[in-house]
Parts: structure tokens; sequence; C-alpha cells
């Protein structure tokens, strides 16, 4: 299920990373003159993290937009990105909601920023494709995403195969910031984070924040992740994915693309979805999960195939229709402490009902190893 997404043109790599040249001079030499220190001694998530953006406003409807829902404004809100200096700007899209051709994807530069009224609705137009992107931000830096909805064609997409329908794809991108936006009725995923490239050329998404994100009845994914550091999910709902596997609410899936690592989820509600609640797989590590809850998921809340150096802690998982928790295959490295995981396994036992065993909640696979479990709350078992 997993693809390897499309990489921009050399011109456009060669210009991030023209863009990229002086941080990471400034970055070397500080380096230089400062003690180096473990990746778990400091704090690099930050829910409202400082996004370079140029200082240009420019307003869709003065580019001919009309958010009439009628029109196509795709056109339109890419002149009024392509407006903007080098130095970047704000594209400012009014209340109102705005027909997009999906399969020509607004394409969002550096130091840009996408402003949607809270009344502003980018909306597919209905096709065939198998593939189709709302947003696109490829091989660039320094980009927000804020506000308003995104929603897609599923009820009235005109083909039936393929399953990479996406309303947002950041790939092989830095410090991008995605606040404030509700993804809805994708023909795949409500977003894509990962990398663009392979191999020697596999360019990797850095430092991605996504803060209050509602992502829900998608038809394959509510978000997916391929390889990718630095990424925070903070205070965001992933639901109600159902249509094609795997329909989790999240699910990490680099596959040989590349590795995930350094990645923290916290204060996330993923519910009501048909697979897992959150799913991972190989080339997955340095993960924690903070404060989540796991609630109603027809498969397992959470369900590790051979992620490993993880942390648990603080969460809740509570009426998925499989364990709460299932670490299996070749997982290792993992601490879960803390957590409340009571009355799961709904599937085959009453969601209120008191249990036989601490299988119900959490299940370890027998080819695991280093998984260490304390002062967890589980389902109370039967007198």
């Amino acid at each position: 299920m997993m693809n390897l997404h499309d990489t921009q043109s050399s011109a456009k790599k060669t210009a991030k990373r023209s863009l990229l040249a002086k941080p990471l001079v400034i970055a070397a030499s500080l380096a230089l003159s400062a003690v180096a220190l473990p990746a778990a001694a400091a704090s690099w998530w930050d829910a409202t993290p400082n996004i370079s953006i140029g200082s240009r406003t420019v307003n869709v409807k003065n580019m001919g937009a009309r958010g009439n829902g009628s029109h196509d404004d795709t056109a339109a809100i890419q002149k009024a990105i392509d407006s903007l200096p080098n130095s970047g700007g704000t594209v400012v899209i009014p209340a109102g909601r705005y027909m997009v051709n999906a399969l020509k994807p607004l394409k969002l530069h550096s130091h840009t920023r996408l402003q949607l009224d809270s009344n502003a609705e980018l909306r597919v137009i209905p096709n065939g494709a198998s593939r189709y992107h709302v947003v696109k931000v490829f091989n660039v830096s320094n980009v927000e995403i804020v506000g308003g909805k995104i929603t897609g064609d599923r009820a009235k997409h005109k083909g039936n195969t393929g399953e990479w329908g996406y309303g947002i794809n950041i790939s092989g991108s830095d410090h991008v910031l995605v606040k404030n936006v509700k993804l809805s009725e994708f023909w795949g995923d409500g977003m894509w984070v990962g990398a663009t490239g392979k191999n020697s050329r596999l360019d990797r998404s850095n430092y991605v924040t996504i803060n209050n994100v509602t992502s829900s009845h998608n038809r394959r994914q509510g978000m997916s992740i391929g390889p990718v550091q630095h990424l925070y999910i903070v205070n965001s709902t992933f639901k109600d994915t159902k249509g094609t596997l795997p329909e989790a609410g999240i699910d990490f899936e680099p596959q040989e693309q590349g590795p995930v690592d350094t990645v923290r989820l916290e204060n996330n509600v993923i519910s009501g979805n048909n697979g897992n609640g959150i799913e991972m797989h190989a080339h997955v590590s340095n993960v924690t999960f903070a404060g989540n809850t796991f609630a109603g998921n027809r498969g397992f809340g959470l369900m590790s195939i051979n992620a490993h150096h993880m942390q648990l802690n603080g969460n809740h998982a509570t009426k998925n229709g499989l364990a709460g928790l299932r670490m299996s295959a070749k997982t290792h490295n993992v601490t879960i402490s803390n957590n409340k995981l009571q009355y799961n396994s709904t599937r085959y036992m009453s969601a209120t009902s008191a249990g036989g065993g601490t299988s119900r909640d959490i299940q370890i696979g027998k080819k695991t190893y280093s998984i260490s479990q304390s002062n967890n709350t589980l389902s109370p078992k039967r007198k």
C-alpha cells in the first residue's frame, strides 16, 4: 500500500538547498562552539514553532478567485501563491467555498503561509483519478497552512481504483506548521508527511508540526507517515477512517523508502477508525506517545510491528475492538508506563465488564524484547 511519492524537478531542489545554505552554515559554526547533547536531553518539539514567513500579503479574490462553490478557483489561488516574491508572504483565503482541481494541486513555496478564514473551504472538484493532492508542500522550507477546511470528493469520486487522494502532502520539506485545519472526505488520506526520493537521494521532511488538526472520515487513513524526523503531532484528532485498508487513524508506513525517527504525539484523540487507531511498521524508532486517547477503534488502539525505542506514558486506551496496545513481531526497547488501558477487546467482551487477564488491554508478542511495563491501570479482573 505504500507508494513512493513524486519528486520535484532538480531546479526546485537546488532552489531549496540555496535557501537553506545560510542557516546550515550558521548551525555548523554554532555546533563547533558547543558541547553536543544527547537527543533526549533537549526538547526539540514546539506546538507554535517559529516559521520564517515573508512580509507580503495577497488576497486570492484579488487574483480572480470567487469562492462561490461552483467556479474552479485553482488557477486563481495558484496565481496568488506565485505572485509572492522569493522572500514569500501570506496568501489570504476569505470565507467561502473554493473549488479546486486536485489533479493540478496547489504548490506552496518557501516562506509562505496559506491562511484560510475559519469559514473558508477548499473542496475537491470530483475526479476519477487514483491519486490526487489538494495542497503540495514539496522540497521547500518555512511553510504554514492555517485555518479553514480542506474537503475531498469521496462521496462523488468518479473512479473506483487507487487509494491516494490526499488533502495535504508534505514531502521533503522542513519547518512546516499545519494548524487549526479540518481535513475530511478524501479518497485516500487526509494528510501525508514523508520524503521525496530514495537511497542516496532521499530527502526526509524535518521539523514538521501538526497542531489542532482534525482529520475525519477519510477513506484510507487519517494521516500517513513516511520517512521524516522531528515530527510533532499535538492537540489533534484522527477519527472515523473507513473505506479501504488499512483504515487507521495514523499509519507509520515508511517501508523501504527510508526511516522515521524522533516523533512525538501528545494530547491527541484517535477514535472510531475502522482499522487500528495507530499502526506502526518497520524502520520506525524514537517515538513518544504522551497523553493520547485511543478509543472505539475497531482494531487495536495502537499496534506496533517491528518499531523500536518507544515510550508510552500517560495514555488512555478504551473500548477498542482488539487490545488497547499490541507489541508484535520484533518490536523492542519500549517503555509502557502510567497508562490507563481498560475495557478493550470489545469485539470479544462487553465494553464494561471485568476481564480475565492482562491480554484484554496489553498484548506482548513472543518475539518482542526489552518491553517494560509499570504503573498501568488495566481492566479489573473477574471475581
